[in-house]
């Protein structure tokens, strides 16, 4: 493995479960579908088999809606895996659940224990530094305790801050390669991602943003052309998911897996 911020061995997935049409949003945009869920998330975890990785594939959790958008429980690094502390309420048990998976692949396993609060769609790992956004669910005191974790591992970490009215950092930004990152041009023009090679979504096309570079694929939410041609042309290999129904309770393609 030449660089652990793309390249994957492994990834954690959940099933959607049927509770899912209770999970949380912060537009009603419409009631998401099963059926639908079930069929993207089918074909989404083909795309990660398809690279040679191992795909962990978990059993719905019926008393968690929203657990099928795994990546915010836990952040994982080479040296170890950190439990995180969900700023929704109804999903902290979701912690618990997946500590086990964690614990099974890592031999270091650290956690978040509050009073803070830290969800991992607020943070990405690039191959120089890991970036965590400031959001309606990632606080100051989450973002302090993760500091010493990762600290001790020898990472750097930089505090950003989510656009107003966006759920979580990674809902406008994505990681391509160690020095390329996707993003929207609201969450660019903030000069977070300064001395990177930024590529911006088309106009219009915001919710392109949330796509998953893992292995030699770049997984996007399909449905917005213009973003796809551009990262064609700049040399990704772009593989379309349905992302219809994950987009009514604010998911997107990094919320899907824990990739490591």
């Amino acid at each position: 493995m030449t660089n652990p911020s793309f390249e994957f061995s492994r990834a954690i997935t959940r099933r959607p479960a049927a509770s899912i049409t209770e999970g949380l949003r912060a537009a009603d945009i419409g009631t998401p579908s099963l059926e639908g869920m079930l069929a993207a998330h089918k074909t989404y975890v083909a795309a990660l088999k398809s690279t040679g990785a191992e795909v962990i594939e978990l059993g719905p959790l019926e008393a968690f809606p929203d657990a099928v958008f795994v990546e915010d429980t836990a952040l994982c690094l080479p040296q170890g895996a950190v439990l995180m502390r969900p700023g929704a309420p109804s999903r902290m048990g979701e912690v618990a659940e997946m500590a086990p998976t964690l614990r099974d692949c890592y031999a270091d396993v650290r956690e978040i224990k509050g009073p803070g609060h830290i969800e991992g769609g607020d943070i990405l790992v690039t191959g120089r530094e890991v970036l965590v956004g400031r959001s309606d669910r990632t606080d100051a005191a989450g973002v302090a305790e993760l500091v010493e974790i990762v600290g001790e591992w020898g990472h750097s970490l930089r505090e950003v801050f989510t656009p107003p009215g966006v759920l979580h950092f990674k809902t406008d930004c994505s990681l391509m390669d160690g020095e390329t990152i996707l993003s929207t041009k609201r969450l660019s023009a903030s000069g977070c991602f300064e001395g990177y090679r930024i590529l911006d979504v088309a106009e219009g096309e915001e919710a392109a943003a949330n796509a998953i570079r893992f292995n030699n694929l770049v997984l996007c939410p399909a449905g917005f052309p213009r973003t796809a041609e551009m990262l064609d042309k700049a040399g990704f290999e772009v593989v379309e998911i349905d992302n219809t129904d994950c987009a009514k309770l604010d998911g997107g393609m990094s919320c899907l897996s824990l990739r490591f």
